[in-house]
């Protein structure tokens, strides 16, 4: 029995109360860097290593052992939801509390908990062989492991330059660059060799070990010995729940779930659109991230995120409530349509447009738009999958292949999403044009 932490999405959070496991943002595969028998021998001495930090036992149902993604957790007994798998205490766990008091005072809030957490990294790695987690640090994977979407090269990332993942890279990126400058300039004022300017890709490969194997807890986020070993196969789930009291976190089993079963989409209002000011307005004044879809998603604006859905002649359960609301408030032609639908949220709970609208040849032009919107990312999506596969090179190195793979099952995943939003738009379009000719000549009749 494989215990895993779950890789939902890359960016995106999965909203499990105030005691959730961060979410695994960058993720990581790759070989061990040593010897199978090396590797167990270290590995049984870790345990004992951690009980020794921590003063107490770790737990009685976990041991180390070898997948085929890496180091990973194994059950010595059977496990069900909600039983309680492994007690750390906070003295076990790395935090950004661990900072210099000079170097906390003098970051400022552009520097968030991963930040800080990689910058406490590359600190304690600098130190050598005197830093208390050298045992755990040198477990951690080495760049030459990581295929966070971050390190790829320009070449690797336009294998998935159609899906949102591309766009957030770049963003990621970039926050993490602009992080960096302001731990260097801390670093420099009070700490000058520990990091240096140079040390951009250092911090940049802490940031993505922090952000793929950091737990939310009460300190902000924390690194857990033994629990992030906990690798992603995307099969379970397990979340961390601080006691404050007994000063530890434990990390009980969760509810299993699909990987990759989501997607990003963006939606905009055109700029030659009439209307366009109007609605912008209309849009920001409705949208609300406090109240939730009745498919749990949280959705910005413009931004929606959709899961596979089941059946193409059921609800649409995937599709948020949110995007066919943004959808109807585009086919809006006058000034009127844009009142209504202001009035009629106003008389219910707030929210723009999600009830279907009454006139059924707009609420089919509606769905008519966000089905071509779709179509239009099926198929690009499907000419980057025929591109990679097209793609002929004759000396290959193992990181391509690992990362031509991972953009292969990335946009495989979200294509399979996107048909099936696509074919349950397709039925609910063919069904309200059935009823609106039969509405059409029931008043000929008339």
């Amino acid at each position: 029995m494989l215990l895993c932490i779950s890789t939902v999405k890359l960016f995106w959070v999965q909203p499990q109360r105030s005691f959730s496991s961060l979410a695994k943002c960058l993720r990581l595969t790759g070989k061990l860097p040593m010897e199978p028998q090396t590797q167990a021998s270290l590995d049984k001495d870790f345990l004992p290593w951690l009980e020794q930090i921590a003063g107490s036992k770790i737990t009685n149902t976990l041991t180390i052992g070898k997948s085929t993604y890496g180091r990973s957790l194994f059950a010595s007994k059977v496990i069900h939801a909600g039983d309680c798998m492994l007690k750390v205490p906070f003295k076990a766990q790395i935090t950004p509390d661990e900072l210099p008091l000079d170097i906390r005072v003098s970051l400022t809030d552009e520097v968030g908990n991963i930040g800080k957490l990689a910058a406490v990294l590359i600190s304690e790695k600098k130190t050598g062989q005197k830093s208390r987690w050298v045992p755990y640090i040198s477990r951690l994977p080495q760049p030459a492991e990581m295929h966070s979407t971050i390190f790829w090269g320009e070449d690797e990332l336009s294998m998935i330059r159609c899906s949102a993942v591309h766009k957030e890279t770049v963003k990621q990126k970039a926050q993490i660059e602009k992080e960096f400058s302001f731990v260097a300039q801390a670093y420099k004022q009070h700490s000058p060799m520990v990091m240096e300017r140079r040390d951009l890709e250092n911090f940049m490969y802490a940031y993505a070990l922090v952000g793929s194997r950091a737990w939310e807890t009460s300190k902000g986020i924390s690194l857990i010995p033994f629990a992030d070993f906990m690798n992603h196969d995307g099969l379970s789930a397990s979340i961390v729940i601080s006691d404050e009291e007994k000063q530890l976190s434990e990390v009980t089993a969760d509810r299993n779930y699909s990987p990759g079963d989501e997607v990003q989409i963006q939606m905009v209002v055109p700029n030659d659109d009439p209307l366009r000011i109007m609605k912008l307005g209309l849009l920001r004044t409705h949208h609300t991230r406090t109240v939730k879809d009745i498919n749990i998603f949280h959705s910005s604006c413009d931004t929606f995120t959709i899961k596979e859905v089941k059946s193409a002649i059921g609800k649409g359960k995937g599709i948020p409530q949110s995007l066919r609301a943004f959808a109807r408030v585009l086919c809006c032609t006058i000034p009127q349509e844009l009142n209504d639908l202001s009035k009629e949220a106003a008389q219910n709970d707030g929210r723009l447009a999600r009830l279907p609208l009454k006139d059924r040849s707009r609420e089919l032009e509606a769905h008519k738009i966000l089905l071509s919107h779709i179509n239009r990312l099926i198929e690009d999506h499907s000419a980057c999958i025929k591109e990679m596969e097209e793609y002929k090179c004759y000396v290959v190195s193992q990181r391509l292949v690992v990362r031509r793979q991972m953009a292969r099952d990335l946009l495989s995943g979200e294509l399979r999403v996107l048909r099936s939003a696509a074919e349950w738009l397709s039925h609910y379009c063919t069904t309200l044009f059935s009823e609106h000719s039969l509405y059409n000549s029931n008043i000929q009749m008339n």
